[in-house]
């Protein structure tokens, strides 16, 4: 058995919990930690776990929002941490003398941790070597994308069969248009390298939608530059459900569990 939770997403913090059951034994992973040691923990109290309970820690990429206290976290809880060589050279700073055991990883070179197998895939964003995930305990598939600019044929292909879907839908394009934003973020975020719009998000959803497409849940949502209800109504159509029945995790609740069913 397959589910996941976040104990938060959007741009003051993400992490996104990964649990994989098969019979007595059980596999806890921590998908980015953008939070405090001390927010972390009560976070993931919340969903009912401690941090010893955990067993590796995954870095996408080096945006503060992404690997926040991960080392920190890591190194006192004794957890390794799997993350690019680009990231662990981006990041050299926030490694302090009680450093994590850091493992690299790189894109398209799938490894295991306990009873998960997880797939690193790499993703267009401005960052230096940004990884996303598809994770898989030999039954169902999770894939998570967030913090890319465009979607592109190897992305898609990397997404293709996953039984449920974490996907980035950080932006409407008018309202970041309209927004106070300076031109300069405006042009990052909507751009090939910066964060998914909601219409992006829709059309990859497109590509990868198949029958055994459980569950999707929308992600990493701008608070100044997006809505729930314009999220809902861009992923709704494709998955020819209603607005409201779409899923969206919250940057201070997150999201409870959700199981990955086939």
């Amino acid at each position: 058995m397959m589910r996941f939770a976040f104990l938060g997403s959007g741009s003051d913090g993400n992490s996104l919990l990964i649990e994989a059951t098969e019979g007595t034994a059980v596999t806890r992973v921590l998908l980015d930690c953008g939070f405090g040691i001390k927010e972390t923990a009560r976070r993931l109290e919340r969903l009912g776990v401690t941090p010893d309970q955990l067993d590796a820690v995954l870095v996408t990429h080096e945006h503060g929002d992404h690997v926040g206290s991960a080392y920190a976290f890591a190194a006192r809880h004794k957890l390794p941490v799997h993350t690019s060589h680009g990231t662990w050279l981006a990041t050299s700073h926030m490694r302090g003398a009680d450093a994590a055991d850091v493992r690299v990883c790189c894109a398209d070179h799938a490894f295991s941790v306990g009873g998960l197998q997880i797939h690193p895939y790499t993703v267009p964003h401005d960052a230096r070597e940004p990884l996303q995930f598809v994770l898989t305990d030999g039954q169902v598939r999770l894939g998570v994308l967030t913090d890319a600019g465009m979607e592109t044929p190897y992305v898609t292909a990397r997404l293709a069969g996953v039984h449920a879907l974490v996907l980035e839908c950080n932006h409407d394009r008018e309202m970041l248009r309209n927004s106070v934003y300076p031109y300069s973020l405006k042009r990052r975020i909507g751009g090939d390298f910066g964060h998914l719009a909601n219409d992006i998000a829709a059309s990859i959803l497109s590509q990868v939608n198949h029958p055994q497409l459980s569950g999707v849940v929308a992600a990493h949502l701008s608070k100044q530059n997006n809505t729930r209800e314009l999220v809902g109504d861009a992923l709704a159509g494709v998955l020819g459900v209603l607005a409201q029945d779409i899923l969206i995790a919250d940057q201070d609740e997150g999201l409870g569990w959700q199981s990955v069913r086939s």
